[in-house]
């Protein structure tokens, strides 16, 4: 994991955690806003941008590597993370082993509840379509999905194009099959957790679940929006309700 880091060292720290088949240049609004008062962080996920040499294992591995640069860069404890997607479940993972990591915690599009199928269907699919990933128009698509702007359409191919067929299966295995671990509910972070109203139902009952297992949690369903779309499209919204949050 690369840990890209902007803004004053003594300041409050804020760490940025990205989606599948992004990286860090997919914050970069929400980072020019808070680096004037914040140290922010933004780790490159295994497998992702350029990480994309490093295969990616699982989203517990993340977590600990996550865990490991925040205590020995940052003295245990940073003011907040915030992860998006598969972001938010290493988010999630790293509040369940360690849950006096961070004061706040923006949990946006976390998939918490296994997805059946996932493992007999993703490493058949792979094998048959990995070289559809290295297409340009394949790329225009997913990037559709992802809710790339234009102007970053570029980066994102570039950096398509560097994550190994291994690591999309790591991925999409650990995405799919992760669940909520019980220990979460140690956590003493506040905690904001953010679902589009247009996302699919799975993604809306685990943000309903994490509301109902984290006690004193506020949950934000955003009408008309669907997977990632706050923080991806609308940041000046998502940076609205993250200051909200860090008056509680």
């Amino acid at each position: 994991m690369i840990f890209k880091e902007i803004g004053d060292k003594n300041y409050p720290t804020i760490i940025f955690l990205h989606g599948g088949g992004l990286s860090d240049w997919s914050w970069k609004v929400i980072v020019d806003k808070f680096s004037d008062n914040y140290n922010v962080v933004t780790p490159i996920i295994d497998g992702h941008g350029e990480n994309g040499n490093e295969e990616f294992i699982s989203i517990e591995d993340s977590a600990s590597k996550l865990i490991n640069y925040i205590e020995k860069e940052k003295g245990g404890k940073v003011f907040a993370i915030g992860g998006l997607s598969i972001g938010a479940q290493i988010l999630c993972e790293v509040l369940a082993q360690r849950p006096n990591i961070t004061q706040y915690a923006i949990v946006e599009s976390g998939l918490v509840i296994p997805l059946k199928g996932t493992t007999a269907l993703t490493v058949p699919t792979y094998q048959l379509c990995y070289g559809l990933v290295k297409k340009r128009w394949f790329a225009k698509m997913q990037a559709q999905t992802l809710y790339v702007p234009d102007k970053l359409f570029e980066t994102y191919y570039q950096d398509s194009l560097k994550i190994s067929k291994q690591s999309l299966i790591n991925i999409t295995l650990s995405n799919g099959n992760y669940s909520l671990k019980n220990s979460i509910t140690n956590t003493t972070a506040k905690i904001l957790i953010i679902v589009g109203g247009k996302e699919i139902s799975v993604m809306k009952k685990s943000a309903t679940l994490l509301h109902n297992t984290l006690n004193g949690s506020s949950l934000y369903i955003v009408p008309k929006m669907k997977h990632g779309e706050l923080s991806l499209v609308y940041p000046n919204q998502y940076i609205e309700k993250l200051e909200e949050l860090f008056t509680l």
